[in-house]
């Protein structure tokens, strides 16, 4: 059991023990299904537990020049990258730091394909099937007109797949269900079912929640063997960011004041939900509290308030066993993945520390942040 209160607030903790047993089911669809599983950066960039997810991965997924450099630095190989545009100011270093490399668009890969060739680099093309179950339009990357993707008009208006695309890619899913899986590989056969055989590998994203307690991952298994029963000769990759991180650890936070306006309660905390939690506000989504619950009836309800100036830098409702008082610690949980990776220090607020709750009971903070961290931010 992890003593919160020992821990520096506001501050990041990963638990080993939770994250054991998602890698050990990663592990089994792994194995048991033939596809590799590569980690998605995007999701994670903790690189203090890469040791870790390299043991129990395929390798990563990058999708800029400064995760290819810190997968090639930190998971010790190259990376397979992916990203929406390319640069003349990025593309040698991508290239350097890269062994596979998706192009967005026929354009990009006209552009950049004959250097990424004449290094030796494994060249795919990201394909837009038009089907995704996001219903949240700002997630879903098949919305019409999207600039994700070619779609299969686009290709056939082209004269075809080019020379020297060795893969394809698709990114359609987000915390999603085998089932999704099932109907977006129903569309890309629909759609690019002729050059599928034409191609070494299909890459087929993230969005597949398989460390979910809800998720069937039998059933993933059995349809990604039978994908690979018919197209035999093809490498299948799957690049989950959410998966390996789901449910491993919390953001530990102070209640630092209690504000009460119009009847409205508000536990005022050191965190911020717009610095340090924000798809709590885009998704949106309400985040679990250890110790708190949703409210019933009549029963007394808290919002908690973040730390920076944003008239809606807040969340609830919520009901405590006890009401909220300064010093008291709130938990947040399953705050590791698009989190850390999403802060920003808007306001200068203070960054969460980060640590880790070993398997034999240790808890090591494995990196504070302080001014110096603010200002080299800046200019």
């Amino acid at each position: 059991m992890i003593d919160f209160d020992r821990l520096p607030s506001p501050c990041y903790v990963v638990d080993e023990q939770l994250l054991d047993r998602n890698l050990a089911l990663i592990d089994r669809v792994r194995r048991e299904s033939g596809a590799e599983i590569i980690v998605a950066l995007k999701a994670c960039a903790m690189w203090s537990i890469f040791p870790e997810l390299a043991r129990h991965s395929d390798g990563a997924t990058a999708s800029s020049a400064a995760e290819a450099r810190l997968v090639r630095e930190e998971f010790g190989r190259p990376a397979h990258t992916y990203a929406p545009v390319y640069t003349d100011r990025n593309i040698d270093e991508i290239l350097a730091t890269s062994d596979h490399i998706t192009f967005n668009s026929l354009s990009q890969f006209e552009r950049f394909g004959q250097r990424a060739l004449i290094r030796g680099l494994s060249c795919g093309l990201r394909i837009n099937p038009g089907y995704s179950p996001v219903e949240t339009d700002l997630y879903n990357p098949c919305v019409a007109g999207s600039r994700l993707g070619v779609t299969a008009r686009r290709l056939r208006e082209a004269g075809g797949l080019p020379e020297g695309i060795e893969g394809l890619h698709f990114h359609v899913l987000c915390e999603s269900r085998p089932e999704h899986l099932r109907l977006a590989l129903e569309a890309v056969e629909e759609r690019f079912g002729d050059l599928l055989d034409r191609v070494k590998w299909l890459n087929m994203g993230g969005g597949h929640l398989m460390t979910h307690a809800d998720y069937d991952c039998d059933a993933l298994i059995a349809l990604l063997r039978a994908f690979r029963a018919r197209h035999p000769h093809l490498r299948l990759i799957l690049e989950p960011g959410s998966a390996f991180t789901w449910r491993t650890g919390y953001l530990v936070s102070t209640v630092e004041d209690v504000v009460e306006n119009e009847g409205v309660r508000t536990a005022m905390l050191d965190v911020s939900f717009a610095c340090h939690m924000p798809d709590c506000l885009e998704m949106p989504y309400k985040p679990a509290i250890v110790g708190a619950r949703d409210p019933e009836g009549d029963e007394p309800r808290w919002r908690l308030g973040g730390t920076s100036c944003l008239a809606g830098d807040y969340y609830g409702d919520w009901a405590f066993d006890r009401a909220p008082r300064v010093g008291d610690r709130i938990v947040f949980e399953d705050m590791i993945h698009y989190t850390m990776v999403k802060t920003t220090m808007f306001n200068g607020v203070e960054h969460p520390s980060i640590a880790i709750a070993r398997r034999d009971g240790q808890v090591d903070v494995i990196r504070r942040f302080g001014y110096e961290d603010y200002k080299n931010r800046m200019s």
